[in-house]
């Protein structure tokens, strides 16, 4: 079905127009026009004014995710929000004018990502930093309000994890999202839903317009809802292959929401950038994620979470999926596909990313690698692999501190001490 005509209105006004409304969703205007952040509390260092801090931590032991190196009495030097230094306390000279976090007796990683969550208020994003993630992916919004929350986290990085927004999701049935943006006003009526090249390119297009830096599609019904069937397919191959190309026109890469063993295979073959939850996925399917260096984003801790629903059908579903799942990664991992954590937090309740690096393990994987799913797998994944990922000079100052050797008990990292964020103690 063609789309009516309908010539949208000037674009900078409708983009101004749009995102002011997704600030407002988000509460994220409310926060930027309020007065800066107040002092520290009571024991902890003093920032100066700024969105970028300054900030020695000193006297952990330091993992590098990257290498696994492990480095005794460390010392990691942030510099208006960026890593000047890390390593041995030996290694040169502590700087005496800096704020300063002791860590002594505490293990130091790089911030976490999230390669998978639902960030649409202030509350949650503020939520998910302090369970740990300090960059993360969304995997879409109602409206917009990602975009919002991602222009928080720029301005005032303690607030909200570093984002690559996902815009609104390019689904049949888009419900408000079609109401709610000018632009997309013509979707509304369409017989058979978003399922037109036409209306897929529309949707892809606006998202960009609109500054979206991913594009997330489906290709299966929900999982969490018990009225739909997650094996159900509602997109081809060549649906989806329309999407792909939409998107790499603009730059972008797309994560693809799946369960089922074709749905699956059809979104690989058309060239997403990342395979979410995948259940079902084929072994074939994973060697061919390998040698197309598709990401696999289970959100074990969703499907997990499923199995304690009050819904009968949901917490069966739950019992049933988790383990097929298990196996799936764990297979992903053996035949080389790039794993990336993520917990598909979504409607205020916000699951620590530590977490979900607790289930990769439980699935299979040694807990370094079950680290590098949400440090240096997932900022490649984000287009992150020189800021987020590591304490290294030249990335980003963020961190997590934990009471424990996560080498030993991974559970450690679900219960971060002390979050930093671009130098700044959250």
């Amino acid at each position: 079905m063609c789309l009516e005509p309908s010539p949208p209105p000037p674009g900078r006004l409708t983009r101004r127009g749009v995102l002011a409304g997704a600030a407002a969703l988000a509460g994220t205007a409310a926060v930027l026009s309020a007065a800066p952040p107040a002092a520290a509390r009571q024991g902890e260092p003093a920032h100066p004014a700024g969105p970028y801090g300054d900030l020695v931590i000193e006297g952990g032991t330091l993992l590098d995710p990257a290498t696994g190196e492990v480095t005794e009495d460390a010392v990691v030097v942030i510099r208006d929000g960026t890593v000047d230094r890390a390593g041995a306390r030996r290694g040169g000279a502590v700087p005496g004018d800096l704020p300063r976090l002791d860590a002594h007796g505490h293990w130091v990683l790089p911030g976490l990502v999230d390669a998978h969550i639902h960030l649409s208020t202030v509350a949650e994003a503020r939520a998910a930093v302090i369970r740990g993630a300090t960059s993360a992916r969304s995997g879409s919004t109602t409206f917009y309000q990602d975009i919002a929350v991602r222009e928080l986290a720029r301005r005032r990085p303690g607030s909200a994890p570093r984002l690559r927004a996902a815009g609104v999701f390019v689904t049949p049935d888009m419900g408000d999202s079609v109401l709610a943006d000018p632009d997309l006003a013509a979707l509304v009526g369409q017989k058979d839903g978003v399922r037109s090249a036409e209306a897929l390119r529309r949707v892809v297009d606006v998202n960009a317009a609109r500054g979206a830096d991913v594009i997330k599609t489906r290709v299966n019904e929900r999982a969490g809802l018990p009225d739909q069937d997650p094996l159900t397919q509602v997109y081809s191959y060549e649906q989806l292959a329309e999407v792909v190309a939409a998107a790499r026109r603009h730059g972008k890469g797309v994560l693809c929401h799946g369960y089922s063993e074709k749905g699956c295979d059809d979104a690989v073959r058309a060239g997403i950038r990342s395979l979410e939850h995948g259940v079902f996925v084929h072994e074939r399917t994973l060697h061919d994620m390998r040698s197309r260096g598709t990401y696999f984003t289970p959100t074990l801790a969703a499907i997990a979470g499923l199995a304690e629903s009050s819904d009968p059908l949901l917490a069966e579903r739950g019992r049933t999926y988790l383990p097929v799942l298990e196996d799936a990664v764990r297979t992903a991992h053996e035949v080389g596909v790039l794993l990336a954590a993520g917990t598909d937090s979504s409607g205020g309740e916000v699951t620590p990313i530590g977490h979900e690096i607790e289930l990769m393990h439980a699935a299979g994987l040694s807990p370094l690698d079950a680290i590098r799913t949400a440090t240096t797998n997932a900022a490649r994944l984000l287009g992150l692999p020189g800021t987020a990922g590591r304490l290294a000079p030249g990335y980003a100052g963020d961190a997590v501190v934990v009471d424990a050797d996560p080498l030993s008990d991974v559970s450690a990292l679900s219960r971060p001490v002390r979050v930093v964020r671009a130098g700044r103690i959250c």
